[in-house]
């Protein structure tokens, strides 16, 4: 009788504090690409870059202010294929945005706060990156 009393005590727990932890923010898409944006908070942060290692493009998105870096929301991303075409166009939710392209080279074309910032990325969808993109 103690052994089940145990049970659905450490069942309780575990359904009642199952809210606590963070969630990956959902998925969305811009132009048929699937994206996830977000990362505000320590706990939505660890979410976003554990789900990385799933994605072959995480940004990274931060700026200087007063001395130091922080995270930003609002940038504005592009990214445009080899034939110099829009295949993405979304804002970020917060300081992590990952996104699901297929293999090849692309331009990322990021403006925050009217700043722009390029990168010219390939992707290989076995091998996921991190590109930093920070305004000074």
């Amino acid at each position: 009788m103690q052994l089940a009393m145990k049970f659905v005590v450490v069942t309780s727990l575990l359904v009642f504090s199952a809210p606590g932890f963070a969630q990956i923010p959902d998925t969305q898409y811009s132009q048929g690409i699937s994206y996830i944006s977000g990362g505000v908070g320590e706990e939505e942060s660890t979410a976003i870059l554990a789900e990385a290692k799933q994605w072959p493009l995480l940004l990274e998105l931060s700026q200087l202010e007063g001395g130091r870096g922080v995270w930003i929301f609002g940038a504005k991303i592009k990214i445009l294929n080899a034939n110099n075409h829009v295949i993405f166009d979304a804002q970020a939710d917060g300081p992590y945005i990952l996104i699901n392209l297929a293999a090849g080279t692309y331009s990322v074309d990021a403006v925050y706060q009217g700043a722009p910032q390029k990168r010219v990325i390939s992707i290989n969808p076995a091998t996921p990156q991190k590109i930093s993109i920070f305004w000074k």
